[in-house]
């Protein structure tokens, strides 16, 4: 990546992609710019930049040959010894707000960044996380529905 915004455009489309969530509702989060730099971190520069160059590269179609991007991020990122651990944290990141540590086979073979372990990786990622818009749901303990909301049984909107 050939700047820093360039890294953060290319995260966000690739999160977006992974999670099935708008990149203008990561970016509601406020986690994008610590998630990236998590990732980073964790897994290194290098690493980082060729996972966002893998998927930029399905982005643009290269080697497509009709291939659907879904398949081509199966096939080129997600099956990737090296790509497809950081791709299924990235998601695991932004759902939980927890950066699992990478595999030992992963950092045996791949190296293991400045940062390693499962970790939380601030305060407010747990409350931003994307499994309670996912489900419906408030964190236990934050973003509290409203006073008096308890004496009436929740609601499920059909999609």
């Amino acid at each position: 990546m050939s700047t820093d915004t360039d890294r953060m455009e290319g995260f966000l489309s690739l999160s977006a992609t992974l999670t099935a969530f708008s990149e203008f509702d990561l970016r509601g989060t406020g986690q994008a710019e610590d998630y990236l730099a998590t990732v980073v971190a964790a897994v290194g520069a290098d690493n980082t930049d060729a996972l966002l160059s893998a998927y930029a590269s399905i982005q643009s179609g290269t080697g497509a040959q009709g291939a659907s991007s879904d398949g081509l991020l199966r096939a080129r990122i997600l099956s990737d010894d090296r790509l497809g651990p950081i791709a299924r944290n990235i998601m695991k990141l932004w759902y939980i707000g927890t950066w699992y540590a990478m595999p030992q086979e992963w950092t045996q073979a791949f190296g293991v960044g400045a940062v390693a372990g499962t970790f939380v990786v601030s305060a407010s990622s747990y409350i931003e996380g994307l499994v309670w818009p996912a489900i419906g749901a408030n964190p236990p303990g934050a973003k509290g529905p409203g006073y008096g909301t308890w004496a009436a049984p929740p609601t499920i909107v059909a999609t």
